[in-house]
């Protein structure tokens, strides 16, 4: 077991090289540089001598390998660099955005675990009654229904309702607190598009649960603990839904490391300054720092999530051994 850790995390060292290689060089291919927008909304856009001088204020000017040099030689110094764009250092402008997407992540994930895994139990023990239908109805207006539209929904129910209600309009507060500092604040901000997101996944992990929990009820050693006369709530808990968990697991996992950066469309409704909307903000700039210190951050963390998801399936099925 622990040989297999150490080898994993070993591999993780050429993956994320392999993805600084790679984002490194394809942001270079695109038209354009962060010199060219700073200038833009100074005048001096046509100014080819000032665009020199920034350009090589930002070492712009240097060779792509020393840029590269620079780029990976800055993580061995604990130092991020700044950003093109605001000149603020990165480690700065992430940390800032970074408590936010991972709470709302949390929360999302959280929410799918507590409605998919119960609801698709229970679709698959109660397979092809009223009660399934119900919801595989639920989980497939999850799927078709994307979550900022959802969200959008929310906001004008808030609207209406508190309007109705109380005769004045509530909204969600704009200003990020800490749940440190105010615990009702930070919920009745990050609440509603947690939920948003939440139900979306949650559509997806239900599927997943209800088809892995119909095929593991068909195996042989499940019928095997039924002609021994155990319960069938003993069989399902103990025998059938550990097994069953091993794919929706992944799932989940590749969920919430999606979240980490993939809200973008969801966190401008509700006006949440999160990773999303600084990555869509990199890279409009063509922020090089920026965008590729964001990159290496998300796949940093599809890396660790799936190396955490395979240590998971090791206590989900005690058959699963690590070499």
């Amino acid at each position: 077991m622990y040989k297999y850790i150490i080898n994993r995390i070993l591999l993780m060292i050429p993956t994320l090289l392999g993805a600084a290689v790679l984002v490194f060089f394809v942001l270079r291919l695109a038209p354009g540089d962060v010199c060219e927008m700073r200038m833009a909304g100074t005048g001096l856009f046509a100014d080819p001598e000032a665009i020199a001088i920034c350009q090589e204020n930002l070492g712009l000017n240097d060779s792509k390998i020393v840029q590269f040099g620079r780029f990976i030689g800055g993580y061995f110094t604990f130092d991020l660099g700044i950003s093109m764009w605001t000149s603020r250092p990165i480690t700065e402008e992430i940390g800032l955005r970074f408590k936010l997407s991972m709470q709302l992540a949390l929360m999302a994930t959280i929410l799918s675990i507590i409605i998919a895994i119960p609801l698709g139990t229970i679709s698959a023990v109660k397979q092809n009654t009223w009660i399934d239908y119900v919801v595989r109805s639920f989980s497939i207006a999850g799927i078709a229904m994307p979550s900022f539209w959802l969200g959008i929904l929310i906001i004008l129910g808030l609207l209406i309702y508190t309007q109705a209600w109380f005769g004045t309009p509530w909204m969600p507060p704009i200003t990020y607190v800490s749940p440190f500092e105010d615990p009702l604040g930070n919920l009745a901000q990050l609440i509603w598009p947690a939920l948003a997101t939440g139900y979306r996944y949650a559509a997806v992990s239900v599927r997943m649960t209800r088809s892995a929990l119909l095929e593991v009820l068909r195996e042989d050693y499940v019928r095997t603990a039924r002609a021994k006369g155990l319960l069938e709530k003993v069989i399902i808990n103990r025998h059938a839904l550990k097994n069953a968990l091993l794919p929706v697991v992944t799932v989940i996992g590749m969920e919430f490391a999606f979240l980490m950066g993939g809200l973008v469309v969801t966190e401008q409704v509700f006006n949440l300054n999160g990773l999303g909307k600084l990555f869509v903000e990199a890279v409009l700039n063509h922020d090089y720092n920026m965008t590729q210190q964001l990159v290496m951050l998300v796949a940093l963390i599809f890396i660790l999530t799936n190396f955490f998801v395979d240590l998971l399936y090791a206590w989900l099925d005690p058959r699963i051994r690590y070499a």
